[in-house]
């Protein structure tokens, strides 16, 4: 395998900078005195290091999650799997994850894959039987985001081994993570306030038609899918949570979603790789489920609670998106722009705040009713085929809202 490639400090700054000052606290960046949990493999230690610094340096307070990375002679997420029986998969530590989520502020997720299959010779129900016990850290991390009292971010630290999953040099895959995050610019924050405020406008326009969208029917050559948007939804962009981010996404009514899509791109999920995928719905869930590999994970996942009804609804505009190649990593290919933009769908949990509405006062009992999902899954499946989407308005008329990679409100 090549060399890991490591940016420069000057880089590194920049990337810290719009980590802490800019996607944290929802574009606001931290306040002195906030708590920040920080978790990265040891592959990203100039990144992890960067990032603590500039937290440090903003008055804040640093909770640290470094993990080991996995190779060819130390697996650790493997042999987890490999010797952990029932009752050890189904263990949660409540008292630990109760306090660290009652005493942080943010939490920053550094990701930086170092063997993109570690997990490929893993049973996938071991797997989804893990998620399913830690189900209740997300569910505690979501109240306190939906109360307004944390926010959260992820970004990549490019390594050898996804460079080369990607077809690039690790060089040649930094350059693309630099270029994606203005971090080239001088003043990358400004670089961000700049493009959310342009995706920002199309939002609003999305919101405004919302309430009289009574379907969305996504059309190609590999779609024929229909979803309901729903009562009381608004979208969402620009929040800081994803670094990089150009997507405008929702989370629709998943008990109207029929049809059927295929995704041209690869999925890199529990620690393995599925191609091919194709999916068809009936009232709301998954029905059928097919893959040219990585089948097997994929029917898995699909069986786990939840996970086999529609979470989002993505689309990402082509003159907006700085990413042009395939990364092999979900947080970049979610937003990849191309010549045709990106199309995406995640199966499993529903983002709650893309309710139009206070989602602070929002009870599990409306969620339900408004066809909010909940699962321990949310996996987002992606392509960049030539795709048409097309409103249909309560009253029988239709407006194109997203065409040749572009949206067209």
């Amino acid at each position: 395998m090549e060399k890991a490639y490591t940016p420069s400090k000057v880089v590194l700054k920049r990337y810290a900078d719009v980590l802490v000052k800019f996607a944290l606290n929802h574009g606001k960046g931290i306040k002195k005195g906030d708590v920040v949990n920080i978790n990265g493999p040891e592959s990203s230690k100039p990144l992890f290091l960067a990032v603590r610094t500039a937290i440090l340096k903003a008055g804040g307070h640093v909770i640290q999650h470094y993990l080991p990375d996995d190779d060819d002679r130390y697996n650790f997420s493997a042999t987890f799997f490999e010797h952990a029986k029932a009752h050890q998969l189904d263990f949660f530590p409540q008292h630990y994850f109760r306090g660290l989520v009652d005493q942080m502020d943010h939490v920053l997720f550094i990701l930086g894959n170092t063997d993109p299959h570690a997990l490929k010779g893993v049973h996938p129900k071991k797997i989804m039987r893990r998620g399913e016990a830690m189900k209740p850290y997300l569910n505690w991390r979501r109240h306190k985001e939906h109360q307004g009292k944390l926010s959260w971010t992820i970004a990549l630290y490019g390594t050898p081994a996804m460079a080369k999953e990607a077809g690039l040099s690790p060089r040649a895959y930094w350059k693309e993570i630099e270029k994606a995050c203005f971090l080239k610019d001088k003043n990358p924050v400004a670089a961000w306030r700049r493009v959310y405020r342009d995706i920002h406008a199309y939002n609003r326009k999305l919101d405004a038609l919302s309430p009289y969208i009574e379907k969305l029917h996504i059309e190609g050559a590999d779609a024929d899918l229909w979803i309901t948007l729903g009562k009381k939804r608004r979208w969402l962009s620009g929040r800081g949570a994803n670094v990089p981010s150009f997507e405008i996404f929702t989370s629709p009514d998943w008990r109207g979603t029929e049809g059927w899509i295929r995704f041209n791109q690869p999925l890199y999920r529990y620690g393995s790789r599925v191609t091919g995928i194709e999916l068809w719905f009936k009232k709301g869930r998954v029905v059928k489920a097919k893959a040219k590999t990585g089948e097997k994970l994929l029917k898995e996942m699909v069986h786990t609670p939840g996970a086999d009804r529609v979470g989002e609804f993505s689309l990402t505009d082509k003159r907006f998106s700085r990413i042009t190649k395939f990364m092999a990593e979900t947080l970049f290919d979610e937003n990849i722009g191309g010549p045709q933009g990106n199309t995406h769908i995640a199966l499993g949990a529903s983002y709650a705040d893309s309710y139009a509405g206070d989602v602070r006062t929002l009870t599990e009992k409306q969620k339900i009713k408004l066809g909010f999902n909940d699962s321990s899954v949310h996996t987002d499946i992606i392509s960049t085929a030539k795709r048409r989407v097309v409103a249909h308005l309560f009253g029988g008329k239709t407006k194109v809202i997203y065409e040749n990679g572009e949206f067209v409100i």
